[in-house]
């Protein structure tokens, strides 16, 4: 029969290193996605002033244009 002379092996990895490094690069990714979501909540609110601000210098310009100088 064939399966009697079959030699097994037995592998041992230590794996305690590898999910070391996935927990390490999952800490990484979800720095790095914090990091783009705070970029992009200050961009959206620095945009909104920028808009407001020249919406208000429009408004107060045209409204100024109806006083006799």
């Amino acid at each position: 029969m064939l399966n009697d002379n079959r030699q097994q092996y037995v592998i041992q990895t230590d794996s305690t290193k590898e999910d070391g490094l996935g927990k390490v690069f999952a800490f990484i990714f979800v720095v790095a996605m914090f990091l783009v979501f705070v970029q992009e909540v200050f961009e959206s609110v620095i945009a909104w002033y920028r808009d407001s601000m020249a919406w208000l210098n429009e408004t107060a310009t045209y409204l100024a244009g109806f006083w006799p100088f």
